[in-house]
């Protein structure tokens, strides 16, 4: 199935972008995406901390550091 794409059209100061496009390397659409990625990937991180020391594993940090 095809990805579905919405085009936008923002204002963000130049400074920002130029900065962003000269961290990432690359251009202002593969830019703009991947922080959109990043602020996306930062929420689900926020509600997995949620989780920290509820969750009880089966398996044992020393066993794990044998692999």
């Amino acid at each position: 199935m095809a990805r579905q794409l919405k085009k936008l059209t923002v204002e963000v100061p130049a400074d920002l972008l130029a900065r962003a496009t000269m961290a990432s390397g690359e251009g202002v659409t593969p830019t703009v995406r991947r922080g959109l990625e990043l602020v996306a990937a930062g929420s689900a991180y926020g509600h997995l901390r949620r989780f920290r020391g509820k969750v009880k594993f089966g398996i044992k940090l020393s066993e794990l550091r044998l692999d």
